[in-house]
């Protein structure tokens, strides 16, 4: 019996699984070259169920982070070290992008340098007061 897109009972794209496999395949580059991995979610078409079985599949680490910055996002360490989920909402709290980034430490929550050159100017003048 063939299924189509539609019909949500029994339809199964197999996209859980091949992206599983995809993050094994980015946490060895990783861990061999040290270059992250990102994947996005909403970009690939998967049925009813499958993005929560990947998301079961990697489970939940001991880092959150909940970022307000142009609209929410969190960022949620997997119990897959070097695996995490990040989700970034609009103002209604609508999903607007879901991305799986393999990688040390999410890229969204590193400093960056103009925020850095900031902090050093602002750190700098109350010590001069």
């Amino acid at each position: 019996m063939t299924h189509c897109p539609s019909d949500n009972i029994g339809f199964n794209t197999g996209n859980d699984i091949l992206i599983l496999h995809e993050i094994r395949h980015a946490l060895k580059k990783l861990l061999e070259t040290d270059e992250p991995t990102t994947i996005d979610l909403r970009a690939i078409p998967m049925a009813p169920g499958e993005e929560e079985r990947i998301e079961s599949m990697l489970g939940e680490g001991e880092i959150s982070a909940k970022l307000n910055a142009l609209g929410p996002s969190t960022i949620i360490e997997t119990q897959i070290a070097g695996v995490w989920l990040v989700t970034h909402y609009n103002v209604e709290d609508e999903i607007l992008g879901k991305f799986i980034e393999i990688t040390r430490a999410p890229s969204l929550i590193a400093s960056q340098d103009e925020d850095i050159e900031r902090g050093l100017t602002r750190l700098a003048e109350q010590l001069s007061e």
